[in-house]
């Protein structure tokens, strides 16, 4: 059987998700940026509504993944919060200037995760690192129970030679689920040639704004798109991307 994350970064795309047939939602905000910490009363929101699992990213910006003392403090604050709001996990990731994994901090927040029952996906930070295969390990080490990557590439169709080899290397160690430019063209082919049984998207259509007054004589922020318009994950493309990623294993299978 193989499941769908979403990284939705809103409450209505977590929602959506959820009809679709997401079993986990990891809840960011500014998915422009890569993803980061969404606002408390996203969370709270979220945990309210949602049946299935929510995780929560813990990264205080954009960017690298090398962190401060102040920023490093604010991740271990966010955590504290996940747990009294009875969040179900954390997604999250710190490197080392090196491009290793800073295992002392790392293992700091999964600690206090995992004392409170709580689950840990180390994220695309993975991505990032040096050397995939020795931070495979390190990961292993500090407790996580899952990486998100796409191979080191843009995408994990690009990076599907590296995670089919991740998959092998773990060995049921750690779950290696893909995450990056999936979608229902492509799924069921990665899935076939990695052997992963997690998968993790965004799966966005857009959704025009109800507004009925249009200024469009301006521009409010940094990305030139349209200001009248909402990027949702979409309850049609989840359920299109599971069922081709389940039949496509049990064709397989057969």
């Amino acid at each position: 059987m193989i499941t769908l994350e979403i990284c939705a970064s809103s409450i209505t795309s977590a929602l959506a998700a959820q009809e679709g047939g997401a079993i986990r939602i990891e809840l960011c905000d500014n998915l422009y940026d890569g993803g980061t910490t969404p606002s408390p009363g996203q969370i709270l929101t979220a945990r309210k509504l949602l049946k299935i699992k929510l995780y929560v990213l813990i990264r205080p910006r954009g960017s690298d993944f090398l962190y401060n003392d102040i920023e490093f403090e604010t991740m271990l604050a966010d955590v504290k919060y996940c747990i009294e709001a009875g969040c179900d996990g954390i997604v999250t990731g710190i490197l080392k200037a090196d491009g290793s994994i800073d295992k002392k901090r790392c293992l700091q927040l999964v600690q206090l995760a995992k004392q409170a029952g709580l689950g840990a996906t180390f994220h695309r930070a993975f991505d990032m690192c040096a050397d995939q295969f020795r931070a495979m390990e390190d990961i292993i080490e500090v407790g996580f129970e899952r990486i998100l990557t796409s191979g080191g590439k843009s995408t994990a169709i690009e990076g599907s030679r590296t995670i089919s080899e991740l998959v092998k290397k773990a060995n049921g160690r750690i779950s290696i689920m893909a995450g990056s430019g999936i979608t229902e063209i492509n799924v069921a082919d990665l899935i076939m040639f990695t052997g992963i049984n997690e998968i993790h998207g965004t799966l966005l259509a857009p959704v025009k704004s109800k507004m009925q007054f249009i200024n469009d004589h301006i521009v409010m922020g940094s990305n030139y798109g349209d200001e009248y318009a909402l990027d949702i994950t979409c309850t049609e493309r989840v359920r299109n991307v599971v069922k081709k990623a389940n039949a496509g294993v049990f064709k397989n299978f057969i």
